[in-house]
């Protein structure tokens, strides 16, 4: 006899049976959904921390122009790859934002749809007593005396004072508690949203500028003042904090290293005079010790020399006599300084010096400094003349001089020798120009004005993000019954918990209720 198999009619219609296509709105809903999963938000969290490498490994225009015109003139054939994938400008790149927007979008549908779903859990009464308690964890029969209601009243104060939602089902008490693990689960979540909207909407509000400020002068907090500037997409003018700083006195501290024989820096300090809202304070700027100056705060990046320079005509009137700043090129702040005397002479005069304060020859003959305190300070300049291309109305550096234009007239292929200035020496410029003098060797440091309104959100979101994290990890979900049954002048007592997840603790949880009901039964009856 054949076995029994399905009919034609039923292998045709098997075969006929399709999977349904996705019109627009399936495959949109399809996508949102994919977009809103937790997998996805943390794919799209890890690729934002990979994207965001790029702006340590290379300079960025926002917070160092100058290290990218450095990386342009040192790799020419590089520089145009790195920029057409906008790596200077990784943090606001479209690549960047790219991310970064997907993400925000992800965790906020999410997190919103959780929220809900824990509001309506949260509201709901704990679920009805299993029929079965002794095939939960903990299982534990008692008996006490009394009546059902006074016991399960005696339960119910118990579980109360343990921090569980309690609901009587008939002769049973059905208690829940640890919904908190959940609340945690999405403050942590939003914390990370909170991060988001400050990082990207609130850090349009913040700006960053740097100032050289030599000993003796003040830098006034406005636009102008600055060397270099970071405004943020909604930086507005307006909003600088009206405050004054004067640099009065620069005190390094430096040692010896005895097994390299090199100087190391042990300490700086800015010693500054700040007014602001008609009120003058001093205070002191250190390497990891900022100020902080109404919204902003003042950090101090470098420091070094500014010589002071004066140059005369030939008939002896000084047309520049100023401080200026020569940046160090080493740890024993061996310094290149530019001076531009572009009116007053015969010719634009451009001088580029080397400063040695510690100055000693070398075999070779060249000048070098063996130490960064001024035991012997000794400026070297070379002298230019042309047009230092000032009056064109194009932006120059000020630290560095264009000389393919220029003739030189001192040093290098000129024929005549560097001019080499002791302080307080003088020597005169050739061709009659007019003479330079060192006249004497005021510091500089360099601060950074740091204006940033994230900071204090991110904090706040950082301190959630944590509570919620420890939370969601430390603090179990579980529920707890007791059944009780009257019979022969006794009350038979059980006893179960369920967890949702691990929780090593809730046979534990389960017999110290027990306990604890028991105490409360035999106290009522003694009284």
């Amino acid at each position: 006899m054949e076995p029994l198999r399905p009919s034609d009619h039923h292998d045709s219609k098997r075969e006929s049976i399709t999977q349904p296509k996705l019109n627009a709105v399936g495959w949109l809903r399809f996508g949102w959904r994919q977009l809103t999963s937790m997998r996805t938000a943390l794919v799209l969290l890890l690729l934002l921390a990979v994207a965001a490498i790029p702006g340590s490994l290379v300079p960025q225009r926002s917070a160092d122009p100058n290290g990218v015109i450095r990386f342009k003139r040192n790799n020419p054939d590089l520089f145009p790859i790195l920029d057409g994938l906008q790596l200077f400008d990784t943090y606001s790149s479209a690549w960047f934002s790219a991310i970064y927007l997907l993400l925000f979008i992800s965790l906020i549908g999410c997190v919103i749809p959780r929220t809900l779903h824990h509001w309506r859990a949260l509201r709901a009464a704990p679920p009805a007593t299993p029929a079965r308690l002794n095939r939960l964890v903990g299982f534990t029969e008692r008996q006490a005396e009394g009546q059902v209601d006074d016991v399960l009243d005696d339960g119910e104060r118990v579980l109360r004072r343990q921090g569980y939602r309690v609901v009587r089902y008939g002769d049973s008490i059905s208690a829940e508690r640890g919904y908190i693990r959940e609340t945690g689960n999405l403050v942590f979540h939003f914390s990370l949203v909170l991060v988001l909207i400050a990082v990207g909407f609130l850090g349009g509000f913040r700006y960053y500028g740097q100032r050289v400020i030599v000993e003796g002068q003040t830098f006034t907090n406005q636009l102008t003042s600055y060397d270099s500037f970071s405004p943020g997409r909604f930086f507005d003018e307006s909003r600088l904090d009206p405050f004054s700083i004067r640099l009065d006195e620069f005190v390094p501290v430096y040692d010896l290293d005895t097994t390299t024989g090199f100087p190391i820096a042990l300490d700086y300090t800015a010693a500054v005079t700040i007014v602001e809202q008609g009120g003058e304070r001093e205070e002191e700027i250190k390497v990891n010790q900022p100020v902080g100056i109404g919204s902003t705060t003042t950090y101090l990046l470098g420091n070094g020399f500014a010589p002071w320079i004066t140059v005369r005509d030939a008939a002896g009137t000084a047309v520049f006599s100023q401080p200026v700043p020569f940046l160090p090129q080493d740890s024993n702040l061996t310094s290149l300084g530019i001076i531009k005397v572009p009116d007053g002479l015969d010719q634009q005069v451009g001088l580029i010096g080397f400063f040695y304060p510690s100055a000693a020859q070398l075999e070779s003959g060249a000048l070098t400094s063996l130490f960064p305190e001024p035991d012997q300070p000794v400026v070297t300049l070379n002298a230019f003349v042309g047009d230092l291309g000032i009056n064109d109305g194009v932006p120059r550096n000020v630290y560095a001089l264009n000389t393919d234009s220029l003739t030189q007239l001192t040093g290098g292929d000129s024929g005549t020798e560097s001019i080499i200035l002791g302080m307080g020496d003088s020597a005169q410029l050739p061709s009659g120009l007019g003479s330079v003098e060192f006249t004497s060797l005021p510091r500089f440091v360099s601060v950074e004005i740091h204006h940033d309104p994230t900071q204090a959100v991110v904090l706040v979101a950082a301190l959630l993000a944590l509570a919620g994290l420890l939370t969601s990890l430390f603090v179990p979900r579980r529920r707890l019954w007791v059944a009780a049954a009257a019979r022969d002048g006794v009350v038979d007592l059980q006893y179960a918990g369920l967890s949702r997840g691990d929780d090593p603790g809730l046979e534990a949880a389960v017999s110290q209720l027990a306990q604890q009901h028991e105490q409360a039964i035999s106290g009522r009856t003694s009284r």
